[in-house]
């Protein structure tokens, strides 16, 4: 599809060789119910509205085919609404195919491999082998020996004839660490995520969807709590990422990196850090008697300070604090970098493009680290 706009949305030309009439619809469909935060009518009727502008069908095979091909493939399903009307939803094989698209639209050259394969530069007591051995030593494990190069010692320095294995034969073959990591991505769905024209919610909703599919696919012993933060802060379940929407909120950063906290002190794995995607100043935070103090005008200092604070406690806490600023404006940027130097973290400054990877070497990068 040729670079149109349309309420926000931008659709490229789109080619598809070799694929059939579904798959070619599924891949826009797909687009159109991440930009719809799941909604399946407003997704279809966007679906017909680029049907007639760019051919995507003909007579035949049309979108009513498409639909009817989604209920029998498990795509789509009848519902019963609350005020008793039916409708139609995306199941749960959708919001896996959304991620797994969104996976491989920003991690596209990631090379895939088997589960759990981090790698740390220190060698010990791990569970990948590494092809390299040594001899044994007091305290090496028996589940260690190479039993292979072991008996292979023992022919060479004994003789077949008198074949007997000893403590000087033994060989161990070195493993290494797979470092786990505990990970919490803050999302920001302030009203600031959509205004001016931009949509920065949709791009922040694929880069979450992406790494949730990446840590469950590819390292499955790594965790990944996700939380959204406006006027409060709450935790999501990766099968609610599609439905993501903003709201008429203000940017309680605090609130986020208080539930952020309070998720990795539970958790067992040595290595944690906190990703925080944000495109606005923090403008809010709730009082101790459960009121909110609330300033959209400049960078409030009372506000500021409680940023810093968390910032200086994830440090205490060994939780470095990557932020992912995708706005511009200078004063923001300031803020920024006294935030990453009380928490001794990372800030990248970034618009939308590149996001995704960013985070992904960020994600790398950060879980190479031995276990302790």
């Amino acid at each position: 599809m040729r670079k149109e706009q349309k309420k926000g949305f931008y659709f490229k030309q789109y080619e598809a060789p070799n694929r059939s009439p579904f798959d070619t619809l599924f891949e826009v469909f797909k687009e159109l119910i991440t930009h719809t935060s799941g909604d399946f009518d407003e997704a279809i009727e966007w679906l017909r509205e680029l049907d007639k502008e760019y051919q995507l069908t003909d007579a035949n095979y049309t979108i009513e085919d498409f639909i009817e091909d989604l209920k029998k493939k498990g795509y789509i399903k009848e519902e019963l609404k609350e005020d008793g009307t039916s409708g139609t939803d995306i199941t749960a094989k959708t919001e896996r195919a959304i991620r797994q698209q969104a996976l491989d639209q920003i991690f596209g050259n990631l090379k895939r491999s088997g589960s759990g394969n981090h790698k740390t530069k220190h060698a010990g007591n791990g569970d990948e082998h590494t092809g390299e051995f040594r001899e044994f030593r007091f305290g090496d494990g028996l589940e260690r020996i190479s039993l292979t190069e072991s008996l292979r010692n023992a022919q060479i320095n004994n003789g077949v004839d008198s074949f007997q294995l000893t403590e000087n034969d033994l060989v161990v073959e070195e493993t290494q660490f797979k470092a786990q990591m505990s990970t919490v991505l803050m999302i920001d769905i302030s009203h600031s995520m959509i205004l001016y024209g931009e949509d920065r919610i949709t791009p922040a909703k694929k880069v979450a969807m992406a790494l949730a599919e990446l840590i469950t696919t590819r390292y499955p012993k790594d965790t990944l709590d996700i939380l959204v933060f406006g006027n409060d802060a709450w935790t999501i379940a990766i099968r609610d990422l599609p439905y993501l929407k903003v709201g008429p909120y203000h940017t309680n950063t605090v609130a986020g990196l208080q539930l952020a906290m309070d998720l990795l002190r539970r958790k067992r794995n040595t290595n944690k850090q906190i990703f925080m995607i944000t495109d606005g100043k923090p403008s809010c935070v709730i009082e101790r008697d459960g009121s909110y103090y609330m300033n959209s005008n400049g960078l409030d200092q009372y506000i500021v300070d409680k940023c810093y604070n968390q910032a200086q406690q994830a440090r205490k806490l060994h939780i470095p604090i990557t932020t992912f600023m995708i706005a511009q404006d200078p004063y923001l940027q300031q803020f920024v970098n006294h935030f990453t130097e009380a928490n001794q973290g990372k800030a990248f400054y970034t618009g939308l493009k590149g996001l995704g990877e960013m985070i992904f070497e960020d994600y790398e990068t950060n879980r190479k680290k031995r276990v302790k």
